[in-house]
């Protein structure tokens, strides 16, 4: 199973950046964890992270018919990247999208998500865990699955 996970802005500061509300660890280190996680489950898992829309999308467009499900944490985009949308809509694989802090008990322009429509699921509010419960969560599919 091929697994891309995407990473959007300011996620590269985890560790350094809001403490409080994304968690102590650094970007590296969950993504080691995943990693390691991955490798257990036999998940092949890339990891992409981009401060910029457009590497994003290009990255979105460049897995279709390569992966069998992206996790993206869109960061910022979640709210308001329609072009984020529009590229994951058209990937024919299931995407989750998973969110550290639990967005709907932030602030209210953080509680809609414009990329959750085009989702198979979202996983928000259990800090990094909400990554590894979307690995296993496409693994379960995949057993569920025809």
């Amino acid at each position: 199973m091929n697994i891309l996970f995407i990473c959007g802005p300011n996620l590269n500061l985890l560790g350094e950046r809001e403490k409080e509300i994304y968690g102590e660890k650094s970007f590296e280190e969950i993504n080691i964890i995943l990693e390691k996680e991955a490798q257990k489950m036999g998940v092949n898992l890339e990891i992409f992270q981009s401060n910029h829309e457009g590497n994003i999308i290009d990255k979105i467009q460049e897995s279709r018919g390569s992966v069998d499900g992206i996790i993206i944490n869109p960061g910022a985009y979640t709210h308001y990247s329609l072009a984020i949308r529009d590229a994951l809509k058209v990937v024919k694989a299931p995407i989750i999208e998973v969110h550290l802090s639990n967005i709907y008990s932030r602030e209210e322009f953080r509680h809609h998500s414009v990329i959750a429509p085009v989702c198979w699921g979202q996983i928000a509010g259990l800090g990094y865990q909400g990554y590894i419960l979307a690995l296993q969560a496409f693994l379960m599919r995949g057993k569920n699955e025809p």
